[in-house]
């Protein structure tokens, strides 16, 4: 008499697997985003060792920054895009194989316009890379419940990158500035082969909107450009004039494109949602407070304090590693008090945190700003895990990756534009001391405006948009 499986037992292997799928889905999303998220944070430390090896002024040097800062920003619209028309497995792989191959290139570089050259390409994966990583969740955990404890677990791979990357490269600084890009062969190596355990992801076959496509690349990179060369240049300067303008006519293009084409690269059907537009006002707004402020106290800590970059690494610790601890509860914490609670909390400590600064005065020890910054910190497992676990509950499944990139837009646009309008402050003639305090209380006044704004969402059914 043959046997047979029962059919619990055979359910219980179904289960086990999909289990496995989701493990091995989450374990690369959250290695993806740590590793785009560490390149972007452990460069800056590096670069008085690049100079001394390549050589350059100081603009040059500003453009081993910010040529990943460009091309990431100007290509996560049309990334978010690509995810769901090819589904998000093969454009993430895609997107990290591309980020892989460009960091050795980094790595190899023999000048410094190879290797922002370099960088761009860079750029280019990480943007096709971090709307995708959340694609992958939301395709693996189709349970809200679930899914938040993933979000906050996938959060955890940008927390420990922020709070590792001054650090991590201030070390590997000493042995070789080469190694800042080389370590992310091993871990994208590792997180490709997590990736062909995942199963493949659902597509929304639909022809290229190559009008949005262009006109989003244009509105994003001319406001980018324009947002970090104004920082050096001023607001006023003709070029940033030029690109602004650029940004501008693209913008209304789009938009107009994007209200007339059969197959829109984002549907303005998308911002129907009021989940979906505050969502993706609090990115802008959190960005401006969690990654202008840092830019601000390392040049603090190291012109006004006289600390090395490896120093003002360290005076960051704190803040990054109390917040990163908090990461994997922030879920259980949602659950309990409700999404909103702790993303308005989250908001608000920004915004305390930064009136504190802006009030201390200049003498204070390096501790004590250290401390004080602790705040910011705590904001990031607050804020952005309720925040993206709500983005997804509220768009449908074949929207993910156009959601995910709209709302990662708006994130890298506050980051970009903070750094511009703040760094413009701290030249400007008033002095460094008085743009450091405008600066704060702009970032405060930023995360108290989105705090206002954050009971709003959720406030439509699910899967409204």
């Amino acid at each position: 008499m043959p046997l047979t499986a029962s059919p619990h037992r055979s359910s219980e292997a179904g289960v086990s697997a999909t289990s496995r799928h989701a493990t091995a889905t989450l374990a690369a999303a959250v290695l993806g985003f740590f590793v785009i998220t560490l390149d972007a944070t452990i460069v800056n430390v590096a670069l008085p060792s690049i100079r001394d090896a390549l050589g350059g002024g100081i603009t040059g040097l500003e453009w081993v920054v910010d040529a990943y800062t460009l091309m990431f920003a100007a290509l996560l619209l049309s990334a978010g895009a690509l995810s769901d028309r090819i589904g998000a497995r093969k454009a993430f792989a895609g997107g990290l194989s591309l980020f892989i191959v460009a960091s050795v290139a980094c790595g190899l570089a023999p000048s410094l316009p190879l290797l922002i050259a370099a960088r761009v390409v860079q750029g280019i994966g990480a943007a096709v890379t971090m709307p995708t990583s959340m694609a992958l969740v939301r395709q693996a955990f189709p349970d809200p419940a679930r899914r938040a404890r993933a979000v906050g677990v996938w959060a955890m791979g940008g927390a420990v990158a922020a709070a590792a990357g001054p650090v991590l490269g201030g070390v590997l600084s000493l042995a070789s500035w080469r190694m800042i890009f080389w370590i992310n062969l091993p871990v994208g190596i590792l997180t490709l082969v997590l990736l062909a355990r995942t199963p493949h992801s659902p597509t929304r076959p639909a022809p290229f909107d190559w009008i949005g496509q262009v006109t989003a690349i244009l509105a994003m990179g001319g406001l980018t450009f324009g947002a970090i060369e104004a920082g050096a240049a001023g607001f006023t300067a003709p070029h940033v004039l030029a690109s602004l303008g650029i940004a501008v006519v693209a913008l209304v293009a789009f938009v107009t494109a994007q209200a007339k084409v059969a197959h829109p690269m984002v549907p303005l059907t998308l911002f129907r949602s009021p989940t979906v537009v505050v969502a993706t006002g609090i990115g802008f707004a959190f960005m401006v407070g969690f990654y202008g402020l840092p830019f601000l106290f390392s040049l603090y800590f190291q012109q006004q304090h006289g600390l090395s970059a490896l120093g003002a690494g360290l005076a960051f610790l704190p803040m990054m590693l109390l917040g990163a601890s908090l990461t994997p509860f922030s879920a259980r914490i949602a659950e309990r008090t409700g999404p909103r609670v702790p993303v308005i909390a989250g908001l608000i400590l920004i915004a305390a945190g930064s009136i504190a600064l802006a009030t201390v005065p200049a003498t204070v020890p390096v501790w004590v700003t250290a401390l004080l910054l602790i705040p910011i910190g705590l904001s990031g497992p607050l804020v952005m895990p309720p925040t993206t676990a709500l983005l997804l509950e509220h768009v449908s499944a074949d929207r993910t990756g156009t959601a995910s990139g709209v709302f990662n837009t708006s994130r890298q646009i506050g980051g970009a534009l903070a750094v511009a309008v703040f760094g413009a402050l701290l030249s400007a003639s008033a002095g460094f001391e008085h743009g450091l305090r405008i600066s704060l209380l702009l970032a405060a006044a930023v995360a108290l405006a989105a705090a206002l704004a954050a009971p709003r969402m959720g406030a439509a059914r699910r899967g409204d948009a």
